[in-house]
């Protein structure tokens, strides 16, 4: 009797997830939930819950806890664990200003230092940015996640050929910072705001090479930001 052989399936079994990875993945997730107000200023952070929404041990969440608060997105207090980081009218006029200094010493060093990739890049940015909508389909006052990574992206290459490592790094933590405001007043806006015309001033400077037009228009951007968030919202 010829016996036949079921065919072996050979293909390898995809790694286990190091605690290193599940820590990232951990971090990675609450760091989106955090900016994206899905987790609110001054809401408690309980370790057993994440870990199994994300199905991760506690160690990871801990972990990943200690590098969200390494860059003021929570706070911990003794016997009291992790809470999101609080809001207020003081640190939002803080962020404010030192992202006004830092991001216009960014963006005229970017104009002055740019070449044809970056104006390229930057290009790229502001079209994928132009063509979306702010908001979600059918629902006006949520913010579209698909444009607030082409929102990201445009300004991160407005200064994209600054070259100084330290103050782009810096750039970003002030520019994820801001956004928690921007996002929490979105739903609470009573003013009307072109911002695509916003963004168009500060393109068109920026590419014409007029450093102190583009560094006008985007502070007057960030200030304008600033101005409805203060009265969007009750901090």
């Amino acid at each position: 009797m010829k016996i036949i052989h079921s065919p072996t399936d050979t293909t390898p079994a995809a790694p286990p997830e190091s605690p290193g990875t599940k820590s990232h993945r951990a971090y990675t997730q609450i760091r989106a939930d955090i900016l994206s107000c899905r987790h609110m200023p001054g809401t408690k952070l309980n370790i057993a819950a994440l870990a199994a929404d994300l199905d991760v041990s506690l160690g990871a969440v801990r972990e990943a806890l200690s590098m969200l608060q390494s860059e003021a997105l929570v706070v911990s207090e003794p016997q009291r664990g992790y809470t999101v980081s609080p809001v207020s009218p003081k640190e939002l006029a803080d962020i404010t200003e030192a992202r006004i200094a830092i991001e216009t010493l960014c963006l005229r060093t970017s104009i002055e230092r740019g070449d044809l990739a970056w104006e390229s890049r930057l290009v790229a940015s502001w079209h994928r940015l132009s063509r979306l909508s702010q908001s979600e389909a059918g629902k006006d006052l949520h913010l579209s996640e698909v444009w607030s990574r082409a929102h990201a992206d445009f300004h991160s290459e407005l200064v994209g050929a600054c070259g100084n490592d330290w103050l782009l790094r810096m750039r970003a933590m002030l520019y994820e910072q801001s956004e928690r405001y921007r996002r929490m007043s979105v739903p609470l806006q009573t003013e009307t705001r072109d911002v695509p015309a916003e963004h168009k001033a500060i393109f068109d400077a920026v590419m014409e090479r007029d450093v102190d037009r583009a560094v006008a228009a985007l502070e007057t951007h960030l200030r304008k930001t600033a101005t409805i968030v203060r009265t969007s919202v009750a901090l």
